[in-house]
């Protein structure tokens, strides 16, 4: 099948079921119901805590071939999902399916448990060393990588189903409050498995921190948790804070964000009541402190900042720049400290965040949002899963979520990164398609997707260094030449699912030598 991003997909994947093709961002979402989860009965006499994860392994009734699901709030400081899977390999269980929102290097030791068969396939996004043995065809299913708001949409469906999920909570009590503020392993917001506890049949948390009933404040309540672990250590918040998290200061990147913040003012949406989403890499937060230095001379105060947040967005939310800040997964100790002190600083779910079937998601307010690109094509299509040599190394996150609901999507990306072009004729992988992608930010010009001739023509008469996006392709291939793809097998390894169900891309295994 051809689908609307011009990509052929397949009729049908073994171990997927039929596919069906992208038809395009806003081809209409049809009504749809939720579904129906397991509801046990509880009396006063039922004991939610129990000894140990084994014993709530035990009761949750897991078996042989069941999907099981964890989030990434530690991010690279986690423990919960390696100790799962060893405690259920030595049990002897086999076939899992493995729902995580994300995996990080931490989780390189499950790597172990795919190649014994104790798990047979992921839905979930995968990151570093699971995402290269994928491309080298280490699964006989491939994985199925979802958006954060297509994934909070998938099991709200029906069609990712939890058998047992498995919630690491910083702190937690008896009868199975959650909040992720409190406790030795805090990360903040618990967003991202909001879903998972309300959708999955049995739901185990998992805390190193228990307390007297009830917890409070309540992120995720009691009547969604059918047992509660007490354990010694969940996670290493230290590895929270994962990548960059800190204002470049290289000069050429510089330069993009600075002509990135002048697309935004230029286009008129800096003034009372503006929102903002960043990435949390180098140049996205001098985009951000741009903005910052704007709003403090021109005296705006705007609506919301969302996403990941960082200390930089709780500065600006401490400086009276913006009212609210909206937290679906905190990426630093100071955004986990605002979370638990500043009522204006609001957790939200991943559903509240970027759903696109439910009856309004944040994303659908934003005014403009930054966002970074392993590569761009001249279609204006992104691709954040690969990366030049074709490995799968990148989860999906919020990017097509956000590019489909934000008024003004920004890509900022150097044209060449380690002397590859980052804007090509055709991306190897096309993550979010280029209808929703307004402009691409480079240090050698600003491309603007024709769809936008308005916004192009506003940009020119600003004085920005506005380029033609096929100009920006044959600059990078003048400097570099042009790029040999790399050489794929048949084999799809991976498969990449539009937030609405669709799917927007495959892909295969990378050929070795």
């Amino acid at each position: 099948m051809l689908n609307e991003a011009g990509r052929v997909i397949p009729e049908f994947i073994e171990g997927i079921g039929p596919l069906k093709p992208f038809k395009g961002v806003f081809a209409g979402f049809p009504e749809g119901k939720m579904k129906s989860p397991l509801v046990p009965y509880v009396t006063r006499d039922t004991e939610k805590l129990l000894p140990s994860l084994r014993d709530a392994i035990l009761a949750t009734g897991l078996k042989d071939g069941m999907t099981i699901s964890f989030h990434h709030h530690l991010r690279n400081g986690d423990f919960v999902v390696a100790m799962v899977l060893d405690l259920i390999a030595e049990m002897g269980y086999r076939d899992m399916t493995l729902a995580p929102t994300a995996l990080f290097p931490i989780h390189k030791s499950i790597i172990k448990h795919i190649e014994s068969g104790v798990v047979k396939a992921i839905q979930g996004s995968v990151n570093g060393p699971v995402g290269k043995l994928a491309s080298h065809g280490g699964f006989d299913v491939p994985v199925l990588l979802r958006s954060h708001g297509g994934r909070a949409r998938a099991i709200e469906a029906g069609d990712l189903s939890i058998d047992v999920a498995f919630i690491a909570a910083p702190s937690a009590d008896r009868y199975g409050n959650l909040n992720g503020s409190d406790g030795q392993s805090a990360c903040g917001s618990l967003g991202y498995c909001v879903a998972d506890a309300m959708f999955a049949d049995k739901v185990v948390a998992i805390t190193d921190h228990l307390v007297q009933y009830p917890l409070f404040p309540i992120s995720i309540p009691q009547n969604y948790v059918d047992y509660v672990v007490k354990i010694d250590q969940i996670g290493d918040p230290s590895g929270i804070v994962s990548g960059t998290l800190k204002v470049t200061r290289d000069p050429l990147r510089l330069l993009i964000a600075e002509n990135a913040a002048k697309v935004i003012e230029a286009s008129g949406f800096i003034e009372d009541g503006f929102s903002l989403q960043t990435g949390a890499g180098g140049i996205s937060l001098a985009v951000a402190d741009y903005i910052r230095e704007t709003m403090k001379e021109r005296n705006i105060r705007g609506s919301f900042g969302s996403g990941g947040i960082t200390a930089f967005f709780v500065q600006m939310l401490q400086e009276g720049l913006f009212e609210t800040l909206l937290d679906v997964q905190s990426f630093d100790m100071e955004a986990v400290r605002s979370l638990r002190e500043n009522p204006n600083h609001v957790e939200m779910s991943a559903s509240f965040y970027a759903n696109p079937h439910n009856k309004g998601c944040a994303v659908n307010q934003l005014d403009a949002v930054i966002l970074g690109a392993t590569q761009v094509d001249t279609n204006f299509n992104v691709n954040v899963n690969t990366e030049s040599d074709g490995v799968l190394l990148h989860g999906i996150g919020g990017h097509m979520d956000t590019a489909a609901g934000a008024n003004l999507t920004i890509i900022t990306t150097p044209l060449l990164r380690g002397r590859l072009p980052m804007v090509v004729d055709d991306v190897l992988t096309v993550t979010s398609p280029g209808e929703t992608i307004d402009v691409v930010v480079t240090e050698r010009g600003i491309a603007v997707n024709p769809l936008r001739a308005e916004l192009e023509i506003t940009l020119k008469k600003a004085g920005l260094p506005v380029i033609n996006i096929h100009d920006l392709k044959n600059e990078a291939y003048r400097i570099s030449g042009k790029p040999e793809d790399p050489e794929f097998t048949d084999k799809v390894i991976g498969v990449v699912e539009y937030r609405d169900g669709t799917v927007v891309d495959v892909i295969r295994e990378v050929k070795t030598c």
